[in-house]
């Protein structure tokens, strides 16, 4: 999949207020732009960074440029809006280019489910042989020397996710948490213990429980430059071991 418009590079100035972020354009013109991403967004915001945005034109909107993409370092890319990674994950899983959740004709977006009152990201059904499969995304984006981590904080809702996922492993239907790696720097995902110990030590219940984990890296850049592109393309190992 490619971004609503093309992209516009400019330079961060400072993000703030969770869902506000200064940039200045090519042409030197200081803008606000949305922040799509309530995250720490640890690793992704630093000082003067080249940043991508989206342009939209309509009308009833306050703050006509999107926060799409940043690099973290020089040669490293990073999504930051937390908008695409169920629609990343889900062309992916429609077009089969994701072996572990190929053969699946019906694919739903947020669906009910679970004791906690939660919506999967993706529901799965029709298969000739599996059970359905509940599918979750989280969007990765901190990179620590090519180790992916996630989360970028302490989060209790994703917690209740895996615990919701673990409840329909239980019953006996397929729970995958999937990782979308929207890091072009990230080699491999593992639980962040050393910001969020909880939801590590849920994680490797959850997959003793029977949850499945899977992991896949979009093309997000060509070379030294962002492509434009957010289509999954390469399977990364998640590492659960201390």
């Amino acid at each position: 999949m490619h971004f609503p418009s093309p992209l516009i590079e400019a330079r961060l100035i400072q993000r703030y207020k969770r869902f506000l972020a200064d940039v200045e354009l090519a042409d030197g013109r200081m803008v606000t732009a949305h922040c799509p991403n309530t995250g720490s967004m640890l690793g992704c915001k630093p000082d003067h960074a080249r940043v991508w945005l989206t342009e939209s034109d309509n009308p009833k909107r306050k703050l006509r440029y999107t926060w799409e993409l940043v690099e973290t370092v020089p040669g490293q890319f990073a999504c930051i809006n937390t908008a695409r990674p169920n629609a990343q994950v889900r062309e992916a899983v429609e077009s089969q280019q994701v072996a572990e959740l190929q053969g699946y004709p019906v694919c739903r977006a947020e669906v009910r489910y679970g004791s906690e009152n939660s919506r999967i990201d993706l529901h799965l059904s029709g298969h000739q042989t599996r059970p359905d499969a509940w599918v979750e995304v989280k969007n990765v984006t901190l990179c620590e020397e090519g180790l992916g981590y996630f989360p970028d904080a302490v989060t209790s809702r994703g917690q209740k996710h895996l615990r919701e996922l673990m409840a329909q492993a239980r019953s006996g239907e397929r729970a995958v948490l999937f990782f979308c790696v929207n890091h072009t720097g990230i080699k491999s995902v593992r639980p962040a213990r050393h910001i969020d110990p909880e939801y590590g030590a849920l994680l490797v219940e959850a997959v003793a429980s029977g949850v499945e984990v899977v992991a896949y890296r979009a093309a997000l850049a060509r070379g030294q430059e962002v492509s434009g592109e957010l289509t999954l393309t390469t399977p990364v190992p998640v590492i659960l071991e201390t």
